[in-house]
């Protein structure tokens, strides 16, 4: 997958990895990054050999918000007209899990870009903050909507107000990451943890992470309507009879997808 400019993008195995490669910028997302990435994102997620999906920057940075050379001059309506935020909404249509691998600094969009995969795999030096007011803004990426979920109120409430960064075992104990690991483990780590996945039951991931994040969005009783209905319907699945009955037959499934 070559033609990028902002990233770099491969396929190991069943797993589509996409890095963050703005290094003279601390992969700061300009629209040109975020069109790549997005686009990057959309084929693997049509690409029937890969099952999961890891989003990596440098060691140094994940990315460190927003390119602000790109609007510090911009008026309301060409920001509204341009829409470069518009395109954080594209994560959220991919099917497939999606890890960030973070290391370094994860700031501003970069933290919201990293709030909008599924799991974050975090390096010992990760700092994760949303810096936006210290520059006249406030996030714009879904910082002030996922934070609050990720962390809680009241320290959603200081990281966004009051510049406030965590640390990566801050981040872990809040619930902002699943992992933290030393730094030359991120990617490896973020890699198994996707091939772990990938070796699951690929229409039942894709189902599960659709209720995960209904759940978001939903009152408990429709998110449990929605749960139910999603348990049925893989009931209709070749990979349902395949699961069940290697399980009775002690063996290992062979998962189809279908």
């Amino acid at each position: 997958m070559n033609g990028y400019q902002t990233i770099l993008c491969e396929k190991q195995n069943k797993i589509g990895v996409v890095k963050l490669n703005r290094p003279q910028a601390l992969n700061a997302l300009n629209s040109t990054l975020l069109r790549e990435l997005m686009d990057a994102l959309a084929v693997l997620d049509e690409d029937t050999e890969v099952r999961a999906i890891v989003i990596a920057g440098s060691e140094r940075a994940f990315a460190a918000g927003a390119d602000i050379r790109e609007m510090a001059e911009a008026s309301a309506l060409e920001m509204f007209f341009q829409d470069m935020i518009g395109q954080f909404d594209r994560i959220r249509q991919i099917h497939k899990p999606i890890i960030a691998a973070v290391s370094g600094w994860c700031l501003g969009g970069g933290c919201e870009l990293a709030l909008s995969c599924d799991m974050i795999v975090a390096s010992e030096t990760a700092r994760f903050g949303q810096p936006e007011v210290t520059i006249g803004v406030m996030p714009g990426a879904g910082g002030t909507q996922r934070l609050i979920r990720a962390v809680g109120k009241a320290i959603a409430m200081e990281m966004i107000l009051n510049n406030r960064l965590l640390t990566a075992q801050e981040a872990l104990h809040h619930g902002l990451v699943n992992r933290v690991v030393p730094p030359e483990e991120v990617l490896p780590t973020a890699l198994k943890l996707a091939e772990e996945i990938a070796n699951r039951a690929p229409l039942a991931v894709r189902l599960a992470k659709e209720a995960i994040l209904y759940a978001e969005e939903s009152f408990l009783s429709q998110g449990l309507l929605y749960e139910r209905r999603m348990f049925y319907f893989l009931f209709n699945s070749e990979d349902q009879k395949e699961g069940m009955r290697a399980f009775l037959e002690k063996r290992s499934p062979t998962w189809k997808g279908q």
